[in-house]
């Protein structure tokens, strides 16, 4: 049941789709990001795994919280952004295989083999990371993709190790590496301001990029 999508929309998310970092003053409802996320969920990851695990932070209370593990020259721009996205994955994401790909026993090819599982969560949380970028542009979202920051920080942060108890005393693991979810990317989401876009940058042709074999 292949369909070719029409030019429009071709255009809106590929061709005229740019990258914002000046935001309008517009608000993005809880509903948007609902469609975003149901629009994102749909694209393929291997195994139907679905590592990526998504922090939507709205208010200026949980950006302050990711101020500090910015690079200084995406501050601004983050402040400014209805939205700020933490694309992150989940290291443990096999533990929901039974239900994701129940067809096999995908949980036992990577319940212990951990460099096979982080692998795996990493590449395609950033695939569901793509998906998630064009399906906000899908919904009407401008979007600014960002690295430039401390994922060290945003993990201690916002995805911290869960408390244990030692002998009645409570263990705050917080700043152990052990976490189940990690930072892949950030992304900032809103109404871009088209009169503050740079010039577009050039793409490589097919020949530079590409072989037919």
């Amino acid at each position: 049941m292949s369909r070719a999508l029409d030019e429009e929309g071709r255009n809106l998310l590929f061709r005229e789709a740019r990258t914002h970092n000046v935001w309008l003053d517009r608000p993005v409802s809880d509903e948007t990001l609902f469609e975003l996320y149901d629009l994102m969920k749909w694209g393929p990851t291997s195994a139907n795994c679905c590592p990526a695990r998504i922090l939507f932070l709205r208010t200026p209370e949980a950006k302050n919280r990711l101020i500090p593990a910015l690079a200084p020259g995406n501050v601004e721009k983050t402040l400014h952004a209805p939205v700020t996205a933490i694309i992150g994955y989940d290291g443990k994401f096999y533990e929901l295989l039974p239900k994701l790909f129940p067809h096999a026993d995908a949980r036992s090819w990577f319940v212990d083999t951990p460099e096979l599982a982080e692998m795996t969560a990493k590449r395609n949380s950033s695939l569901q990371g793509a998906y998630f970028i064009m399906a906000a542009r899908a919904v009407g979202l401008d979007c600014g993709p960002m690295s430039g920051f401390d994922q060290t920080k945003v993990d201690h942060e916002f995805f911290p190790a869960p408390k244990h108890t030692i002998e009645g005393d409570e263990f705050n693991q917080e700043y152990f590496p052990d976490s189940h979810v990690k930072t892949n990317f950030l992304c900032n989401l809103g109404y871009g301001d088209p009169t503050k876009l740079f010039p577009r940058s050039p793409r490589l042709d097919f020949d530079e990029a590409c072989k037919l074999l």
